[in-house]
């Protein structure tokens, strides 16, 4: 069924632009997840300020609309035979939207402020394959020492600590976005309020209304503005996944980012074509705080995920839109061996993994006479809600009495990552980049940001170090294999379903293509007049 944007609230919206047709034509009311936490591109860590992010700014390199490796701010690249050293060819009219133009130095510049530890970039591992990068966010070593050297202004060097077979597709990540320096000297944090934001890519920052909108409008600096055709985008925030649903049904979004499961049948059955579901390279999880008793407990975190059926979940509360896990990373992602590691348990049935998760519990001392209190804590949405009381209901059989605690995305985030005060809580990850790394890097001790569980592994850490160490890709593969059984058998996060991605989109929304890493920048979009 045709979804078009020719509604009343929304022409009310835009008639400070034009009237009529051709303001609608040029609008793009984008649903979204939620709010960002931050718009700094070097204390970036989700899904939602990365939709927000690519749209403003351009790396050396970008996803193009089928998520392939293309030609940014770099023009092209050379990389040396030993793959230590990148040389980037920078475009000759690439502009930041202040008119500046932009240069190697800025690059420079930029990748030194997320290395600086006072930046507090708490994603900058993702780009420790730059020499020295390690050290400087360790606080061992100065800024300047890093790996990237502007030869001249339109040439830029980038030296590795080892081959890294996927560094250009790292580059694509919000993190090795460009800052302007001059406005981060001059506004320090607040460089990124709209009215001293500055940005090279196909728009600028006009207003940021938390809980409301936020508007970027068409930056005629950027190289290519002549091919963007979208005038204006409105990032709207939905926690609640179904309002934007409704919102998308009325006629007043172009498109929702995710969508209820519960409603998925209904929508397929009524929408058809407009409901997008595709594969995607990303993994539903729960952390567990591996420094609680009794949770730091192996067998009390595998029992808990072995009653777990992730066949309901898939089927049953994502309506079939998610996969069952038996795996951390998963599947068909690449550098990986063939026959990648599964849970021990994965063939048993579900009454023989309920005996053993039983006799796991009974073990640690727990049981329905002597219960366990637990609480999951998630953030806002009815499929994490769902998720959660079927589990709890799956773990009541442990003798698992469980509690909820609700936060918005942002706060569940953030505790996640700085407070760390829960028990059990939901998490997922979307790899970046399409290598077992990418998932397995999460629970590294060092790993302050991401390391939700708090998971403390020497040998562990020695496997990924020996990982990043090893430049022949078989055996790398066999190394982070062997990694991730080490992780299989610990269990400090419970793997639960492999991602899809779930979005509206309208048929007035043309140039959107379906992508394993669900990337959608405006730039490649347009709307039908």
């Amino acid at each position: 069924m045709p979804r078009s944007i020719l509604n009343t609230a929304v022409l009310t919206s835009v008639l400070a632009l034009t009237i009529g047709s051709q303001a609608i034509a040029q609008t793009y009311f984008r649903g979204s997840d939620g709010d960002p936490e931050t718009l700094d591109q070097h204390k970036t860590s989700t899904v939602v300020e990365a939709n927000l992010l690519r749209d403003m700014f351009e790396g050396l390199v970008v996803y193009d609309a089928s998520a392939n490796v293309v030609p940014g701010v770099a023009a092209d690249w050379e990389v040396s035979l030993d793959g230590l050293s990148y040389t980037f060819n920078l475009r000759d009219d690439a502009k930041w939207s202040n008119g500046d133009p932009v240069v190697a130095g800025d690059f420079v510049y930029s990748l030194q402020r997320i290395m600086n530890p006072e930046t507090g970039a708490k994603y900058a591992n993702i780009l420790y394959p730059i020499k020295n990068a390690l050290a400087i966010n360790s606080g061992e070593a100065e800024p300047e020492t890093l790996g990237v050297v502007a030869l001249d202004d339109h040439t830029l060097q980038i030296n590795l600590e080892q081959p890294t077979p996927f560094f250009l597709e790292l580059l694509t990540h919000q993190t090795g976005l460009p800052v302007h320096p001059g406005t981060v000297e001059e506004f320090g944090a607040d460089f990124v309020q709209p009215q001293n934001h500055v940005s090279n890519g196909a728009y600028t920052l006009e207003e940021f209304s938390l809980g409301d909108k936020i508007v970027l409008n068409k930056n005629p600096e950027f190289h290519s503005a002549d091919s963007v055709s979208i005038e204006t985008v409105e990032f709207l925030p939905f926690e609640d996944r179904a309002t934007c649903v409704r919102r998308w049904e009325a006629g007043e979004v172009h498109s929702c980012s995710d969508l209820p499961a519960e409603d998925i049948n209904r929508l397929k059955e009524d929408y058809g074509d407009n409901v997008r579901i595709a594969p995607y390279l990303g993994t539903y999880y729960y952390s567990v705080n591996t420094t609680r008793e009794p949770f730091d407990d192996p067998r009390v975190r595998q029992a808990m995920s072995m009653v777990i059926d992730r066949e309901f979940l898939a089927e049953e509360i994502f309506t079939g839109t998610m996969v069952p896990a038996e795996s951390f990373v998963p599947p068909g992602i690449g550098n990986y061996v063939e026959d990648s590691p599964r849970f021990d348990w994965a063939d048993m049935s579900m009454l023989d993994r309920e005996d053993a998760a039983i006799a796991l519990m009974e073990e640690a001392g727990y049981g329905p006479d002597t219960p366990l209190p637990v609480e999951i804590s998630y953030n806002t949405s009815e499929n994490h809600r769902n998720a959660a009381t079927a589990i709890a209901d799956m773990w009541s059989i442990l003798g698992i009495e469980t509690a909820y605690n609700v936060r918005d995305a942002s706060a569940h985030y953030a505790m996640l990552r700085d407070e760390k005060d829960f028990d059990v809580a939901r998490a997922g990850w979307i790899g970046d980049y399409s290598d077992p790394q990418n998932f397995l890097f999460l629970v590294e001790s060092d790993n302050d940001g991401f390391n939700y569980p708090a998971y403390q592994n020497p040998e562990y850490d020695a496997l990924m170090d020996k990982a990043a160490a090893e430049t022949d890709l078989d055996t790398r593969a066999e190394i982070l294999a062997e990694a991730e059984r080490m992780f299989l058998a610990d269990t400090p996060q419970i793997a639960l379903l492999y991602y899809s991605s779930r979005s509206m989109v309208s048929d007035d929304l043309h140039g959107w293509e379906d992508n394993i890493q669900n990337v959608h920048a405006t730039r490649f979009l347009s709307i039908a007049e």
